[in-house]
Order: structure tokens, then C-alpha cells, then sequence
């Protein structure tokens, strides 16, 4: 594979970034994510998908790992464009941390990002999303999207509702109080 070398080199940024990180909630959060996804099946998925950096001449490309973390940043804190994502990596603390990006080296453009986009299909997209729900669900949490701060991975119910639950549930709809319920 020829993917571009990020050297994990600390520079005094760095140091002075993570003197406080136990006081930064969004770090914490990606912190938590990070650990807790096995990101090599999610890069093997990738790799299978992804033909950009197989070739030997040329630039070398961004690993797509990196840039598939990019995109949950993205979804995850409801970042609307692609200009706005490489500004947030640029700014933030802990998108730098959760993409293991110095803070002394820039963001992946943001017309990277849509040719990244571009180049994996829906069905590449599927099968890593499955991927990851699957780790979730292993591990009970659910990501629950929301506003920068907000965001969260939080305990998901392990077991569903019963028929029985669900019958209940129905009849009460049923009714017209039960109505004014169901928003």
C-alpha cells in the first residue's frame, strides 16, 4: 500500500492539547468510540472496496480508515459540508485525537473527502456500517447523534419488547387518548 505516513510525533501542541484532555468532554466521548471499535475489520472492508493507494506512482493517498473516521465525525456531530468537516479537524482538540492527527498537521482537504465519498459504493457502505453496528450491539451501546456537545454512546436495550408488551402497546393507541400518545 503506498497510504500517506502521519508520524505520531508529539510536538509541544500536542503536549499542551493533552494537559487538560481530562477536562474535554468531546475527547473523552471519541476516546471511548475509538476503544471500543476493532477498527481492523473496518479496514479490511475498506481496503477491499477502496482501490485508491493500491497504485506505486503518484501521491500517496490518505489512509481511508482516517478518511472513513472523518465521515462519523461528520455524521456524528452534524457537520453539514465538507469545507466545515476539514475546518472542525483543523480547530478541534479531539477530531485530532480520534483521527490520530498531530495537531501540528492539516486536515485532508475537503474535495478529498467528496472524492472519497464517490468512490465507495453504496454496497461498500452497507457492509461497513453493518460492520460497526454489529460491534455496537456486541458491546450494548447505540451512538446517539446531537449537536457537537451532545453527542453520546450510551447503554442500548439488550433485549426487545415482547408481543405480549407489544399487543399492550397497540390497544392503548387504540384509544383516543392513546392518539394524542403517539408523538
Amino acid at each position: 500500500m503506498t497510504y500517506k505516513k502521519i508520524e505520531q510525533s508529539f510536538s509541544f501542541a500536542d503536549i499542551a492539547a493533552n494537559k487538560n484532555a481530562d477536562k474535554n468532554r468531546s475527547l473523552l466521548f471519541l476516546r471511548k468510540v475509538d476503544n471500543t471499535i476493532d477498527w481492523e475489520p473496518v479496514e479490511n472492508l475498506l481496503i477491499k472496496f477502496y482501490q485508491t493507494g493500491k497504485a506505486k506512482e503518484g501521491e500517496r493517498a490518505y489512509p481511508p480508515t482516517l478518511l472513513f473516521k472523518c465521515f462519523l465525525l461528520q455524521k456524528w456531530f452534524q457537520i453539514k459540508s465538507d469545507p466545515e468537516l476539514e475546518s472542525q479537524i483543523n480547530d478541534r482538540i479531539s477530531f485530532k485525537a480520534f483521527l490520530k492527527l498531530p495537531m501540528d498537521y492539516p486536515s485532508p482537504d475537503h474535495s478529498t473527502f467528496s472524492r472519497f465519498r464517490k468512490r465507495l459504493s453504496k454496497e461498500a457502505m452497507i457492509k461497513i456500517n453493518s460492520e460497526l453496528l454489529k460491534q455496537f450491539h456486541q458491546h450494548g451501546l447505540a451512538i446517539n447523534e446531537g449537536v457537537a456537545i451532545d453527542a453520546r454512546l450510551v447503554k442500548s436495550a439488550n433485549r426487545p419488547l415482547s408481543k405480549k408488551k407489544i399487543k399492550q402497546l397497540k390497544l392503548h393507541m387504540d384509544f383516543p387518548g392513546g392518539q394524542l400518545d403517539k408523538n
